[in-house]
């Protein structure tokens, strides 16, 4: 599976305080908070882009199903050695298992991971000529690829709509009060209507990296937080 600035302004009685004036008002309705995170964040992290090395698709789809559970870097250390050996959905498909394992081994639970490799790529050799599906239904018909795999690849590097949710973004979801469901899925769907299209995939990578730097699961920087003004969780 996937940076951006708001100014920063410090008070004499509170040093570590981030102040945001907002013209418009606090958002109120999980809607405009919404809203005003996806502008907020964008400022805040511009260049936000997802974080897993490819080219193409295809390398994208195969770099995803390897970060379960698992770090980025970590998978961007193994796939160079991946995508030398197996280029495309037939190199990948005519794998060793042992050898594909072996090369994968790294990143955790490979003997899953393989056979989830090894019938992608097979589906898509005989399906879809080689070629990596942009339909939701046709992406999840792949071994190893639910819904959050295939709305990295849509949105990522099909340009098409997508909101990938993932530990990070089903957390801050909840905790701006976007929702109060803890499947991905459902998450999904609450959010999308909140999100234009063409902002999902990105505002789904701006919430992974403040997840990552501002907002993790534990003891999250909420003094540091650019949305601490109408965070419903803030502690400032």
């Amino acid at each position: 599976m996937t940076s951006w600035s708001i100014r920063e302004e410090a008070t004499a009685a509170v040093p570590r305080l981030r102040i945001r004036s907002v013209a418009v008002g606090i958002p109120r309705s999980p809607a405009g908070r919404a809203r005003e995170a996806n502008r907020r964040l964008m400022g805040e992290y511009p260049d936000a882009e997802c974080e897993l090395d490819h080219d193409g698709p295809f390398q994208l789809l195969v770099a995803t199903i390897l970060s379960a559970q698992c770090t980025d870097k970590r998978v961007n250390m193994v796939t160079p050695e991946l995508f030398a050996r197996y280029p495309d959905a037939e190199a990948l498909a005519g794998a060793d298992p042992g050898d594909l394992e072996k090369i994968i081994h790294s990143t955790g639970f490979y003997a899953n991971k393989a056979r989830s490799l090894l019938g992608m790529a097979q589906r898509l050799h005989d399906v879809y000529d080689g070629e990596v599906p942009g339909g939701m239904a046709d992406l999840v018909s792949l071994p190893g690829v639910g819904r959050k795999t295939a709305n990295v690849v849509r949105s990522v590097d099909l340009g098409l709509a997508g909101l990938p949710v993932d530990t990070h973004v089903g957390r801050l979801a909840r905790r701006l009060g976007l929702t109060t469901e803890t499947d991905p899925v459902k998450v999904e769907t609450e959010l999308n209507p909140m999100v234009p299209a063409a902002d999902r995939g990105n505002f789904s990578l701006l919430l992974i990296l403040h997840g990552r730097r501002v907002c993790p699961s534990r003891s999250p920087r909420c003094e540091d937080c650019v949305l601490n003004d109408f965070c419903p969780s803030s502690t400032v």
